[in-house]
């Protein structure tokens, strides 16, 4: 099968969140399963040119309409890790791409609506017919649209759209000029409620509904989180859109590179070790401690926090982590960046004011090798999300033989499975702790549990542990699983 992926991000060459972590990882699995998987980015001025192979000219004189003309493209062609990246550079004085910066700009939705644009265009002038296009969020939604309103009638009737969601929050917002931009023009035909107008802005085009409305299929991150936005405020207004289409709608949980995040091979960490080898771990936990200057006290263990300080991660249960932790008798590290002012300076208060104290350690910022330190020396992990699409850090956790405390949201719930509480795995298939409100209680019931298993019967926690490392989160499923929504629009549209 002959698949292009068009994104906005691809790691590492172009990583802003976990969207480019997941166009890499399906990417390869695809690849690796006899199928040839070409991708579509966006030339930033600031992405890491340094992660390109044989970067060389692949288009040169890619014409994209816009408004009444058409703005001038180069596309270029790398290697990125392996994959086929091709790259489109517009020349314009719009400067799309050169704004030293991936997002954030006031005219990000013009922006994208051009890259969509271009990607198609650069598919049809090439003579690129791929069976698959698969894309990803809001800067992308246009492109079905586009396809089956324009391009299909100009030799690409039988192109195939999946559109993946990564997160509901941004949906990308338009009027007329957008249309007008893009060629699509007749907004007295877009601006009906069944096509591309925002569910509660009667004069707003929404690109997240665009694409749910025209691809074929649609997928988010996690089977759990596909309910979830269907049914509560996760869906963030587009509820009723997805129920409407329900019936081409599913959540295929994401997968972690275990090429990168495995204790086996990772290179960070000064001992590497598997499930059968279990006991290397301490080493690694003496390792953090000497990092982190840390009390040595084997007779406590360290619980971890990594990831974003905001409220979708549930900001105020990590700061009650620390204090509970600490209150049982166990280590807290935390790593991580506050995306609000007001978070960062209260957390670094709390570092000013723990400073001294031998058992806590906050590194308020990330670092990616001190990240894959922690996960191998600390005992457990706690996510206490607000929502959580998918969740890679708890899978992560798990793969490391580190036991994850999470809250029963989105991913968290497809990947961790309660010990003492859940009723639908025997418990050699348990992993971790599940809590579900959003209180102080609540986690400190999963959190105490977790804590008085390590303390009073260490072999059945450490038994535990090796359950949740034995388990597979790699891309091997999700890449299957994949193939087979492509197969399905392939023969049923």
């Amino acid at each position: 099968m002959y698949i292009v992926q068009i994104a906005s991000e691809c790691a590492p060459v172009i990583k802003a969140g976990g969207l480019g972590d997941v166009v890499y990882g399906l990417s390869r699995e695809l690849e690796g399963r006899g199928n040839t998987v070409e991708l579509i980015l966006p030339m930033y001025d600031c992405m890491r040119y340094d992660h390109i192979w044989g970067l060389h000219d692949a288009y040169l004189n890619l014409w994209v309409p816009w408004y009444g003309g058409a703005v001038h493209c180069s596309v270029y062609c790398g290697w990125v890790h392996g994959r086929v990246c091709f790259f489109i550079q517009p020349h314009s004085q719009d400067n799309f791409f050169n704004r030293g910066c991936y997002y954030g700009c006031d005219d990000d939705n013009m922006r994208f609506a051009f890259f969509s644009k271009a990607a198609l265009e650069f598919l049809l002038q090439s003579n690129k017919r791929p069976d698959i296009i698969h894309c990803h969020d809001w800067q992308t939604g246009l492109i079905p649209v586009m396809l089956y309103e324009i391009y299909k009638y100009h030799g690409m009737e039988y192109q195939r759209v999946c559109y993946t969601i990564h997160n509901f929050k941004h949906q990308g917002m338009g009027g007329v000029e957008t249309l007008q931009a893009t060629n699509l023009n007749r907004p007295e035909y877009y601006f009906q409620y069944d096509k591309l107008r925002d569910n509660f802005n009667p004069f707003a085009i929404n690109f997240m509904k665009a694409g749910i409305n025209y691809a074929n299929a649609i997928t988010t991150v996690s089977p759990n989180h596909a309910v979830e936005a269907q049914t509560s405020d996760v869906g963030c207004g587009l509820g009723h859109t997805l129920y409407l289409q329900k019936d081409k709608f599913s959540g295929v949980l994401n997968g972690i590179d275990y090429d990168f995040w495995n204790p086996e091979v990772d290179r960070y960490i000064p001992n590497n070790y598997n499930w059968d080898e279990f006991e290397q771990k301490a080493y690694n936990k003496k390792a953090l401690r000497e990092r982190l200057m840390l009390a040595h006290d084997e007779k406590k263990p360290i619980i971890a926090y990594i990831g974003r300080l905001d409220n979708q991660k549930g900001v105020h249960l990590v700061h009650h982590t620390m204090y509970y932790a600490l209150n049982r008798g166990a280590q807290f590290v935390l790593l991580g960046s506050a995306t609000e002012s007001a978070i960062n300076a209260h957390f670094y208060h709390e570092k000013q004011f723990l400073n001294n104290n031998p058992d806590v350690h906050l590194e308020l910022g990330f670092n990616e090798e001190l990240s894959h330190l922690i996960y191998a020396g600390a005992d457990m992990i706690v996510v206490p999300s607000n929502y959580e699409p998918c969740g890679l850090t708890q899978m992560i956790g798990l793969k490391y033989g580190t036991v994850p405390i999470v809250r029963g949201v989105g991913g968290l719930v497809n990947t961790v499975f309660d010990r003492d509480y859940d009723q639908n795995l025997p418990p050699e298939k348990r992993n971790g702790y599940v809590f579900y409100d959003m209180d102080n209680l609540a986690l400190e019931s999963a959190m105490g549990r977790a804590i008085d298993l390590w303390y009073q019967q260490p072999e059945e926690f450490k038994k535990l542990a090796i359950q949740g490392m034995l388990y597979d989160n790699s891309w091997n499923i999700p890449g299957a699983k994949y193939l087979e929504i492509y197969e399905w629009i392939r023969h049923k549209w």
